[in-house]
């Protein structure tokens, strides 16, 4: 019964990453509705999404 064990303890490991990773999202979401209320620019992280499609020319 060990590796079951490990599997419950995976997937316990998972379950609190996934929650971390929705928690940080909403708050981010929360995050950028606030600054759209305010008028503020959002804050970008990592590469800004694509304005532009040039296969549409």
């Amino acid at each position: 019964m060990p590796e079951s064990d490990a599997v419950r303890a995976r997937a316990e490991e998972r379950k609190a990453r996934l929650a971390k990773t929705l928690r940080d999202n909403l708050s981010r979401r929360k995050q950028q509705a606030r600054a759209r209320r305010a008028g503020a620019a959002d804050e970008t992280e990592g590469l800004p999404a694509a304005n532009s499609d040039e296969s549409q020319s």
